[in-house]
């Protein structure tokens, strides 16, 4: 039987095990750089209209709960800004990441990354990068908008700069998780809907105003330890830098752990 090579590569080119890469492997940080530019140009057109829902549904649920919060510096009222500003981030890094590594495993898309002599961390950390880019503006300007609706201040705004490319990195390494390793498409979109929902049921919340079983589980969940770290910076008492460095550190292990658990799911993915 003849073996006819696919377009683009020369016959001998073809093995038993598969085709063999065209080009050497490029190195992880050049081609990491080239992956979050492309999924960047690509999301920033399907993905900013999202954006904004993420963002109006943030400031809609501050919004409902101000009618039962009371403004100043209580832990109810900085739970509520911090909580709906990091939704805003599980909202695209979370679930909508879940829900693009599904449907590119299914429609066999992760072919097309499978032939490119790219580190299979470049591709996962690249898309990671890219959705976790668009949570900055709406994470910013549903934290200002919470300020001023319950009366917080902005002076310490910019632990954002650590809070949204961590807890984000946390969220983004679960969602691609999710969306490599469930069977289906919409299974990946359950999974991202459900982490979101935890995001917003746990997060928007107090801690010492759930049940003991509850704030269990809210520990196991990594954005409200971006939440944390975030609302730690609104007392007028001092702020715990300690505590909040503490907090990030948590985003920072996990978002490590998450997206090599992603870079080993993407693998397998892309064998099969």
């Amino acid at each position: 039987m003849t073996v006819v090579a696919p377009a683009g590569l020369e016959p001998g080119e073809l093995t038993g095990g598969g085709i063999t890469p065209l080009a050497p492997r490029a190195r992880l940080w050049p081609a990491l750089g080239a992956v979050y530019r492309a999924q960047l140009s690509r999301a920033r057109v399907a993905r900013i209209p999202l954006l904004f829902v993420a963002t109006f549904q943030s400031i809609g649920i501050m919004v409902m709960l101000r009618g039962v919060v009371h403004a100043g510096d209580g832990e109810a009222a900085r739970a509520v800004v911090a909580g709906s500003s990091v939704l805003v981030v599980a909202f695209v890094a979370l679930n909508l990441l879940a829900q693009y590594f599904g449907q590119l495993r299914a429609s066999g898309g992760l072919d097309h990354y499978a032939t490119l002599p790219v580190p299979p961390a470049a591709v996962v950390l690249g898309a990671a990068g890219a959705y976790a880019s668009f949570t900055v503006p709406g994470t910013l300007v549903t934290a200002v908008t919470g300020c001023v609706l319950f009366h917080l201040g902005m002076a310490n705004l910019w632990v954002l700069v650590l809070v949204v490319p961590l807890a984000g990195a946390a969220m983004s390494g679960l969602g691609a998780a999710c969306g490599l390793l469930a069977p289906r498409p919409e299974i990946a979109t359950l999974l991202g809907q459900l982490g979101m929902s935890a995001a917003l049921l746990l997060g928007v919340l107090p801690a010492s105003h759930m049940p003991a079983p509850v704030g269990w589980a809210r520990d196991l969940l990594p954005s409200t330890y971006g939440v944390e770290a975030f609302a730690r910076t609104f007392g007028h008492g001092g702020t715990e830098w300690a505590a909040v460095a503490g907090d990030l550190a948590v985003c920072a292990g996990v978002g490590v752990a998450s997206l090599a658990v992603a870079t080993w799911a993407y693998r397998r993915a892309a064998r099969r």
